[in-house]
């Protein structure tokens, strides 16, 4: 079954340990603080792959976390950073928060998205000494990594579109001038799912067509699955308007005209190539005249016959602008946006550290809930003392 959404959830990988060590040889009596830091933790990241077609691979898991960095370890030893995690998405995937706020949108391969950064290690005992603490005991915890709920919205990357009234025959036409194998069959609502299909040419160049489920009137107002099957319309660079010629076709066109409006997004401005279908089925081929800038051409054809269906492919590669001769300046111009770059991993107001006697806390104050979780993930145990500022308490 085709997925277009998906929800996940993520977490970074906790920071290694810093090492609390001091250099015990034979002859060196009073070996100094030498303790190593500990390993980053590993990031989760989202990566556009062109060969995966739907989000299908999140449906029976949904929660990944980045590998622990491992603990530093004496002889100025620093441990590894924990392992990062892939995740492999469609590309067109767009990434949102749990408000709903975009985070990226992966339009292109390889496009990538780090969305739970791992924690920071913590620093190993080497790193306090100074003149005055020439045997620091206590070196720091690594940091918790990144926590986030996110969901995945897919909308399709197509060169062309084919939209209308359920049963106006755009499967039947997809099969007819693509690779694509749709089920068709005379009643509406045959497709449920977006098919996407590859066109050839002569000179080899191919096209991206999409065949979205029929809309109805009320799709723009999510009326049934319109809000869904519309956005899959977003990113086609043309529409072929198909339209069951024995219908009136003026009045279909509107119909379906006033749902890109309302929907918005600027699918009302996207030209279009208006598709009278099922000619077949009628003694004369109809003219029809739309009075409309966006509408570039007017095909009467028969999916079931081929009547008309080559004009259709040339009238595809003609109007659809060559992608090889757009790709320089296209990337140029999305790279900032369409590449998700979160700020470097900073740390965070406080520290945790770990000493022979218990944990101290340094840094700005912090919520009593927010310590004792953050304690907890450190290792503390009932009855370890914390010492917070000039105050001491008995962690429970």
């Amino acid at each position: 079954m085709f997925r277009d959404r998906a929800r996940i959830e993520v977490r970074g990988g906790r920071g290694g340990d810093g090492s609390l060590s001091f250099r015990r040889e034979k002859f060196v009596p009073k070996g100094g603080p030498d303790g190593g830091d500990g390993g980053k933790g590993g990031d989760v990241t989202l990566v556009a792959d062109r060969d995966l077609r739907d989000l299908a691979a999140f449906r029976g898991k949904q929660r990944f976390a980045g590998g622990r960095g491992v603990h530093g370890k004496g002889a100025h030893k620093h441990g590894a950073e924990g392992q990062d995690v892939e995740l492999r998405v469609p590309v067109g995937t767009q990434v949102l928060d749990a408000e709903g706020g975009l985070l990226a949108d992966l339009a292109h391969p390889l496009a990538r998205a780090v969305v739970a950064r791992g924690g920071l290690g913590g620093a190993g005992n080497r790193r306090f000494a100074s003149p005055t603490q020439q045997t620091p005991r206590f070196a720091e915890v690594g940091q918790a990594g990144e926590e986030a709920e996110l969901e995945l919205r897919l909308k399709l990357l197509a060169d062309a579109a084919l939209l209308g009234f359920p049963n106006a025959g755009k499967s039947s036409l997809l099969r007819r001038i693509s690779n694509a194998r749709p089920k068709v069959a005379d009643y509406p609502f045959t497709t449920l799912a977006p098919v996407l299909g590859t066109v050839d040419s002569a000179d080899g160049r191919q096209l991206t067509v999409a065949d979205v489920p029929g809309l109805i009137e009320g799709a723009s107002e999510g009326v049934g699955l319109g809000h869904e099957f519309l956005a899959h319309l977003e990113r086609a660079r043309l529409f072929l308007h198909v339209i069951d010629v024995q219908e009136d076709p003026a009045s279909r066109f509107a119909s379906i005209d006033a749902e890109l409006r309302a929907y918005g997004a600027g699918l009302a401005e996207r030209p279009q190539i208006v598709v009278l279908n099922k000619v077949d089925l009628v003694p004369d081929s109809p003219e029809v005249e739309f009075d409309d800038p966006r509408v570039l051409r007017v095909l009467p054809v028969s999916a079931v016959t081929g009547a008309g269906v080559e004009e259709l492919r040339r009238s595809l590669f003609e109007l659809v602008p060559d992608t090889q001769t757009e790709a320089e300046p296209q990337r140029a111009e999305l790279a900032d946006f369409l590449v998700y770059r979160p700020p470097p991993p900073r740390r965070r107001p406080y520290r945790i550290f770990r000493g022979d006697r218990g944990f101290r806390i340094s840094g700005a104050k912090v919520p009593d809930d927010e310590l004792r979780a953050a304690l907890r993930a450190a290792g503390a145990r009932p009855g370890d003392e914390v010492d917070v500022g000039d105050s001491t308490f008995v962690f429970e």
